[in-house]
């Protein structure tokens, strides 16, 4: 039976919609709950909210702030296999999935609460005499729009660290994942005690997002905006906030590479790859969608890849723990998947595993044989679809991991952290990781892309930076002189 809720959290309490519109169990297509569709009034309603909020928040001494996240850190800690069940359902993810991203969840509460300590500013040095200080302050009401695919980790990063700098939130969620992404957020913090309007959820169908998009960027009490999600949405959201000269982070889609030398330990490599490329059927912003591998190591390489990606289980996640590749989010994302994978087999590419594709289910597939020709070698796929691409000399492996608009993460794998570090030093990514997968993530660190990946950092006083004001005092001590005519 599916489940039904009261409504939106708009200033502290559920706001019944006067209309619903269907979540479903992307493993079945099964109605897995009827949710609030909001409009441009509800947003709106949110957004005034958060701003009556906002004075009495943003005085609140910052460790009292930080007990609120410590208090809902608990609350979630106690639901959390209540939440697994909500990740298998809701999202299509594996039970490991979610066991990591619940697990992750609780960091970023606790990440957040710590947050409110780094918030230093600087005292500057003054020819006059001056007390000169550089100071931060919180910005206002914060509108964040989070994306399906890691919806716990990827709306907690986007709204924790601004709330607790001081700033009111408005969370759209995804309408793939409404509940994990944001009305499960509002259960959360109504039992924690989090003053009325500090935090409201807003859901809307996917009929329903561009306007709710809009109001969340325009409206006037709206000064920055956080949005994790598709390169393509992310200019236009960056665009609007632009023309409205507000504060804008954006984390946007990539097109990673994981860069194994023929000095590499090989065990680890495969082992990465594997993880990177398939671990949540490839729909992550920063999974490894091409695995480049130099030609002295390839065929080596290639079929100890292929013996693990094999013994993965292809299934629904609700039925059992042992089917780690789930369906896609959608059948639109199938069709993406479907229309690259066509394409580059058209024009050559060899199947090497996989290859198959029954309703929403897509088994982990390598291919070989890929060029730049090719829509799978130029476009996101985000989905269990991945090259494996010889190269000759670094200088190579360079050049085809930067022939991308993106720019979000890499690995480089070398027993010569020397060499590896002179390779990280020429990619064109936000992120880099030597010996690891280009899936990394801890809540503190700065985390975003550059070039087509997105603008901003999110995590740790990165976030701080992003979501405050800097402003400039001064207390006159020396009498700083006025010319004689005034």
């Amino acid at each position: 039976m599916a489940r039904v809720f009261e409504g939106m959290y708009i200033g502290g309490s559920w706001s019944a919609a006067k209309k619903t519109f269907k979540d479903l169990n992307p493993a079945d297509g099964s109605v897995w709950a009827e949710v609030p569709d909001s409009g441009r009034a509800e947003t709106a309603a949110a957004i005034e909210a958060a701003q009556a909020a906002f004075p009495e928040w943003s005085k609140l001494p910052f460790s009292k702030r930080a007990h609120y996240l410590h208090k809902a850190a608990e609350i979630w800690e106690r639901r959390r296999m209540e939440i697994v069940d909500a990740i298998q359902a809701e999202g299509g993810g594996w039970f490991g999935k979610g066991m990591f991203e619940t697990g992750y969840v609780v960091e970023v509460f606790h990440a957040a609460a710590a947050s409110v300590w780094q918030s230093t500013g600087e005292v500057l040095p003054s020819e006059y005499g001056k007390v000169s200080m550089a100071v931060r302050r919180p910005m206002g009401v914060v509108s964040v729009i989070s994306p399906w695919n890691f919806p716990c980790i990827l709306s907690a990063r986007g709204f924790l660290f601004p709330l607790a700098a001081g700033n009111t939130i408005v969370l759209k969620p995804s309408e793939e994942t409404p509940y994990l992404g944001g009305l499960l957020f509002a259960e959360i913090f109504e039992e924690a005690g989090l003053p009325k309007g500090v935090f409201n959820v807003v859901t809307c169908s996917r009929d329903n997002v561009m306007e709710v998009g809009d109001e969340l960027i325009e409206h006037p009490y709206v000064k920055g905006i956080s949005f994790t999600g598709s390169t393509a949405v992310g200019r236009q959201i960056a665009a609007k906030a632009g023309a409205h000269l507000k504060k804008c982070c954006v984390e946007l889609g990539g097109k990673d590479s994981l860069i194994v030398l023929d000095d590499a330990e090989m065990e680890r490599a495969t082992q990465a790859a594997n993880f990177g490329s398939f671990m949540h059927q490839g729909q992550i912003c920063m999974a490894v969608e091409k695995v480049l591998v130099h030609e002295n190591i390839f065929d080596d390489f290639l079929k100890r890849f292929v013996e693990r990606a094999a013994k993965l289980k292809v299934g629904d996640p609700t039925k059992s723990k042992d089917h780690i590749i789930g369906p896609l989010i959608n059948n639109k994302q199938v069709g993406k998947v479907k229309e690259q994978l066509e394409d580059a087999i058209a024009k050559g590419a060899k199947v090497v595993l996989g290859g198959k594709i029954e309703g929403r289910y897509v088994e982990p597939t390598i291919l070989t044989g890929v060029t730049p020709a090719m829509k799978i070698y130029q476009e996101e796929t985000f989905g269990p679809v991945v090259p494996v691409i010889p190269f000759r000399t670094d200088e190579e492996a360079i050049q085809i991991s930067n022939d991308t608009e993106y720019g979000l993460s890499a690995g480089v794998f070398s027993q010569n952290e020397a060499r590896a570090l002179a390779i990280v030093n020429q990619l064109d990514t936000g992120n880099c990781h030597v010996n690891c997968s280009s899936v990394n993530d801890e809540p503190h660190v700065p985390f975003g892309g550059i070039k087509a990946s997105g603008l901003g950092k999110h995590g740790g006083r990165w976030s701080l930076e992003t979501f405050t004001e800097t402003r400039w005092i001064t207390l006159d001590r020396g009498g700083r002189p006025f010319p004689p005519v005034f």
